[in-house]
């Protein structure tokens, strides 16, 4: 039995909730609330030193940190897969969803810290600071989609590590520029897929 413990906001645990609903696998999953501290408890610093969410429980394996749990997703249930076979596209595809967990969802974390303030305690030259970054990656993003329906031809990890915070680009106050007709598309495709529409729900 798969178990996942995760936090429903967390953008890292909603990308492994798209790889297990892509594998239409069955898992429970076990809430580890960030506000109220469980992931520093005795119990959870078992399953992750780092104390953070989210950390998968495959019977007797514990994987921690979600490109690590969706690479092992992806070996352990391989249909469908996830990663390309050649080597080439599995590089590009670790490098695009480095550049997601590095530099996109902090950004937009960033933004979604300072939109929860009330309006008067905004900080909003840092706000359009890093609107303005989220744009530029996608911008990065357009000629990566040039004659392709996803990131590496295929739907892939590397457009599962995007999907938490292009799905809600919108409140963010991030708007995808009308150049960038790859990209409008590529999110279109993405809102449709059944995996993305249960973190949607």
């Amino acid at each position: 039995m798969i178990v996942l413990y995760d936090y429903p906001d967390c953008p890292y645990s909603q990308k492994v909730r798209v790889v297990l609903a892509e594998k239409d696998l069955e898992f429970e999953r076990k809430l580890v609330d960030l506000r109220k501290g469980e992931q520093r408890t005795a119990e959870f610093l078992k399953l992750n030193p780092y104390g953070k969410v989210p950390v998968l429980v495959d019977d007797d394996v514990v994987v921690y940190d979600s490109t690590i749990i969706n690479e092992y997703l992806d070996e352990e249930y391989p249909n469908p897969p996830l990663m390309p076979e050649d080597s080439a596209g599995r590089a590009v595809t670790r490098m695009l969803e480095d550049l997601a967990d590095t530099l996109f969802i902090p950004r937009a974390d960033i933004v979604v810290a300072e939109l929860y303030k009330p309006e008067a305690e905004r900080d909003n030259e840092k706000l359009r600071k890093y609107q303005g970054e989220m744009g530029r990656v996608l911008a990065r993003l357009e000629s990566q989609l040039d004659g392709h329906e996803y990131l590496v031809g295929d739907f892939s990890i590397a457009d599962v590590a995007f999907v938490p915070r292009l799905m809600i680009l919108p409140q963010l106050g991030v708007e995808v520029d009308a150049r960038l007709q790859n990209v409008a598309a590529w999110i279109g495709r993405l809102r449709e897929r059944p995996s993305v529409r249960t973190l949607l729900s």
